[in-house]
């Protein structure tokens, strides 16, 4: 029994769930029977309203922690698969573009041919 036990706690345990408040210590019964006091009911009532304000506000700031992990999880992802499928993110090249870099590419290979023949030619002067 144990076990079951154990199991039902995890949460707990490891922060998934917000179970270490101290707001919640206010919602346990009491067997004691009270006088009514118009100012104790009036500053129950008070601290009741002000305590769900702090227990939503830390509610909220836990679940944000929560999701912090999740979204660097996603993030990393995303980067994954942007380096991945890259080639359908980077600009395609026009043919214009590929016939002006082969051109270039054949002036550079014609500038070098005429220094090697200009080298050629001094060297048998």
């Amino acid at each position: 029994s144990s076990g079951i036990n154990a199991e039902c706690h995890y949460g707990r345990a490891h922060g998934k769930e917000l179970a270490i408040d101290s707001t919640f210590e206010l919602e346990k019964k009491r067997n004691v029977p009270v006088k009514y006091n118009r100012e104790l009911w009036q500053n129950t009532i008070h601290a009741m309203k002000r305590i769900q304000e702090i227990r939503s506000r830390r509610q909220n700031q836990f679940i944000k922690q929560r999701l912090k992990a999740g979204k660097k999880l996603e993030l990393k992802d995303d980067e994954k698969e942007v380096n991945q499928h890259i080639h359908l993110i980077e600009p395609r090249v026009t043919e214009e573009e590929m016939y002006n870099a082969a051109l270039n590419k054949t002036k550079e290979k014609l500038k070098e041919k005429q220094k090697v023949l200009e080298v050629e030619s001094m060297d048998m002067d």
